[in-house]
């Protein structure tokens, strides 16, 4: 190793860059706790509800089409910390909000924070990552995403406990928002705002971390700076530095050179198809269906405060199978994994149809368990394995716009999904059925697709994962 090269850890570099993902959890679900009383205080129809809610979907889609070429110019590091940026600003404008107009441009900008940071924090880590241990070190990020959402149910559950009850939170926040506005809040106004604001503090954190670790090797060659890469190459501990960096540059001939590489082209046509259709199965499966509006679909069953409350162990099955699928990823294979979660959740969501079907008859018994158990599937399998996957597939040259496409498509169903299954749920006590129906044909469609279609990309380097498609092209 060189006199001049930094030790680095590879593990903290991972936990610090994952943080992303924590704030891209963080901000997914914390709109679950708030939105009835956002609905109420400014008097909004379902349309506009539904577009409150969508709103930072919406923003995803802005976020994720457009990142891959500032990622490439500024690089993964630079981008991130942009991306932290833009969530603290949109934690603060949330909680300081003076109208709805502020609130969905706030909600929106967080929205493009999540597009770009579900995007950029994979693509930074598989670009680090040793290829025997890449796959359990992307799905760190997944795991900060199943983390966040639970930290965000937690939150907004003791935040409406101690604003409810009035207790020294309350006191303080109720003296603080008189500062700035001259009519007094009501208790509801200031629990939502409170809600959305706490994300500031993790977005702060995770903006300071940032400094404190490298750029990502493979973005140095693509910048010419061959020599800062093979110092990030040694710190790391790779084994054989000069090797790596030779295979690196082999791969980047042409976006080294500054060249535009297009992604758009006939050898690039089967990474495009799977990330797609990954993408899309991932949430043309529910999950963030049932993420978004659990708290409500649970209150069919239970009071309110319980619903919150039961909102904090879907949070807990989603992580605790998660950390099983780190353990899991790179032993028995993300295609495995696939089509194991793909018959799991197929079978939980007909349960939940079956039941939901029967209206008032249905037993909360079987339908919660139901619920429960396609996160259990979920999070073990596709949650774990999609942006692993995503980054994988795609060359050197174009990943960053290869992870983009996959993540806009993610982004967009999932914008659509969330949008329509209020619409089809509030049609009548049972309706609930046709979604979970739905959701269950597709998720036996993705079976399909891993077990006949979806290649393995455990193990190796991603720069032998790219020979391969050259070979196939």
């Amino acid at each position: 190793m060189s006199s001049s090269a930094r030790k680095y850890s590879l593990l903290y570099i991972v936990i610090v860059s994952a943080l992303g993902g924590l704030l891209f959890g963080f901000d997914s679900g914390v709109i679950s706790g708030c939105e009835k009383a956002i609905q109420a205080e400014y008097s909004l129809s379902d349309f506009s509800h539904g577009f409150t809610v969508s709103i930072a979907l919406i923003g995803t889609l802005i976020g994720a089409f457009g990142i891959g070429r500032p990622a490439d110019i500024l690089g993964r590091k630079q981008t991130l910390i942009w991306m932290a940026v833009m969530y603290f600003v949109s934690a603060v404008g949330c909680a300081f909000a003076p109208n709805w107009i502020t609130l969905v441009l706030m909600r929106g900008l967080g929205g493009i924070a999540i597009g770009g940071s579900s995007v950029v924090v994979p693509l930074y880590i598989v670009e680090v990552a040793p290829g025997h241990v890449r796959g359990r070190l992307v799905a760190l990020n997944q795991l900060n995403i199943v983390f966040g959402i639970l930290v965000s149910y937690i939150s907004n559950y003791f935040v409406a406990i101690a604003i409810d009850q009035q207790s020294v939170l309350w006191s303080w926040c109720d003296h603080f928002a008189n500062l700035f506005v001259s009519v007094p809040m009501a208790a509801e106004s200031i629990k939502w705002r409170l809600m959305l604001g706490v994300e500031a503090v993790p977005a702060l954190a995770f903006f300071l971390l940032l400094f404190s670790i490298p750029e990502t090797p493979r973005w140095l060659v693509r910048a010419g700076r061959k020599e800062e890469s093979l110092a990030v190459l040694e710190g790391i501990g790779d084994p054989t530095p000069q090797a790596t960096l030779d295979e690196i540059a082999d791969t980047l001939q042409n976006a080294s050179h500054g060249e535009n590489v297009p992604l758009f082209q006939k050898m690039y046509f089967m990474p495009i198809f799977l990330a797609w259709a990954v993408a899309m199965f991932n949430q043309l499966s529910g999950i963030n269906a049932i993420n978004y509006y659990a708290p409500r679909i649970f209150e069919i069953f239970m009071g309110t405060q319980s619903a919150l409350a039961a909102t904090i162990g879907l949070g807990c099955v989603n992580l605790t199978f998660t950390i099983l699928a780190l353990f899991f990823i790179d032993r028995l294979g993300r295609r495995f994994l696939m089509m194991l979660g793909a018959l799991g959740t197929t079978v939980m969501h007909f349960i939940a149809a079956w039941q939901i079907g029967l209206g008032t008859n249905a037993n909360p018994y079987i339908v919660i368990p139901a619920i429960l158990g396609f996160i259990a599937f979920f999070a073990i399998s596709e949650g774990a394995v999609i942006w692993v996957f995503i980054a994988e597939i795609f060359p050197n040259a174009v990943r960053a716009k290869g992870q983009a496409l996959g993540s806009f498509t993610h982004w967009f169903m999932c914008t659509v999904i969330s949008w329509a299954f209020p619409v089809i749920v509030g049609l009548s006590d049972s309706s609930g059925s046709y979604a979970f129906g739905f959701f269950g044909c597709m998720t036996l469609l993705q079976f399909f697709f891993a077990w006949k279609i979806m290649p393995e990309t455990k193990g190796g380097t991603i720069e032998t994962i790219e020979k391969r498609w050259r070979k196939s092209a």
